[in-house]
């Protein structure tokens, strides 16, 4: 069996913290901190296009905000929005850092990052 992926946002989660992120990232978009939510979701919420690639790989895919990987997880410190796998019982492993996914400007490139780096 694969890997479960889990992509982390930066940014928590809840329904205010939804709406304060969505103004964020229509009024500012240049001081919006979480890369990932911006290339991949809009104001109509998770990319189609970005939903059908999670669905071709054909794995596990997760996704949490900050506070609930800190809860689930036990996961703090790590720079974010980052990607983690996770194998079976064990604890998630950094696998794609904050560095790799603030590199990414399009989804595209955050589609080809991912697919570059599956085993």
């Amino acid at each position: 069996m694969s890997d479960t992926l889990i992509f982390v946002y930066n940014a928590d989660s809840g329904l205010f913290n939804d709406i304060k992120d969505l103004i964020h990232k229509n009024v500012s978009p240049q001081t919006y901190p979480c890369s990932l939510c911006a290339v991949t979701w809009d104001n109509r919420g998770m990319k189609r296009e970005w939903m059908k690639f999670i669905e071709s790989l054909n794995r596990t895919v997760e996704f949490l905000h900050r506070d609930e990987l800190q809860e689930k997880y036990g996961i703090r410190d790590v720079p974010l929005p980052a990607a983690f796998t996770k194998c079976m019982d064990e604890s998630p492993q950094l696998w794609l850092d904050s560095e790799k996914m603030n590199a990414c400007k399009t989804l595209d490139e955050v589609e080809q990052m991912v697919k570059s780096n599956l085993n």
